[in-house]
């Protein structure tokens, strides 16, 4: 049984040596690009890999980063559009996240709770939504980048109530597609926003220290 068994497993450790060596010997050899990667070296590559390759949409992409980065809703006092404080620091990092990304345009929807006609509602939602784009633009943002703003009026609650409550009382951003004929498009090329990013990250922010002079010293 020794020596048979023994004659099994080299004949199998060498197979896989080989095999292992015929992929590294393929992927050196063949054109760069060719071998996809599957995901071994992290999701960045992978996520990089798939928006070059068209299994992943940059603008879902960049719709998914937006939302797991900054708050996409902000909430409105009963039959209001007025923006409190708390609504004005969400929408001004909408703002400061929108600004890195020129060549994206986001849709803002506006919302209300259930009480009150269906009619009445639309227009209240247009209302916020239109509060909350002028407060971006206002941010600097350009407007023709803020696509369209819509109302879902009372159709969408997030909580099921025919009272009035807060959470159903919203405006909600979100990435719509891409700017027509911006000369930042990337059509895919996701690494080249991350290069861009990281050159803006590693830019040195120069810091003026005022030191006075002697004679201002010694009075």
């Amino acid at each position: 049984m020794r020596g048979p068994l023994k004659s099994i497993l080299i004949i199998a450790a060498t197979a896989s040596v080989a095999g292992c060596g015929q992929n590294v010997l393929g992927s050196f050899y063949s054109e760069a690009g060719s071998v996809i990667d599957g995901g071994d070296f992290g999701n960045t590559t992978m996520n990089n890999t798939q928006i070059q390759s068209g299994q992943r949409s940059y603008a879902v992409s960049l719709a998914h980063r937006f939302e797991a980065e900054v708050p996409s809703t902000i909430n409105f006092a009963f039959n209001s559009s007025t923006l409190d404080a708390e609504a004005q620091q969400v929408l001004n990092r909408q703002a400061n996240w929108i600004l890195q990304f020129p060549e994206i345009q986001f849709r803002v929807f506006g919302h209300t709770d259930l009480v009150g006609s269906d009619a009445y509602n639309r227009t209240l939602g247009l209302r916020r939504a239109q509060a909350a784009v002028r407060y971006l633009v206002g941010r600097g943002v350009n407007r023709s980048r803020l696509q369209a703003v819509s109302s879902l009026g009372e159709t969408q609650p997030l909580i099921a109530t025919p009272n009035p409550e807060r959470r159903n009382r919203r405006t909600v951003t979100q990435v719509s597609g891409f700017v027509q004929n911006n000369p930042m498009v990337l059509n895919g090329k996701y690494a080249e926003v991350v290069y861009r990013e990281y050159v803006d990250s590693a830019t040195e922010r120069s810091t003026l220290i005022t030191v006075p002079s002697q004679a201002k010293a010694e009075e």
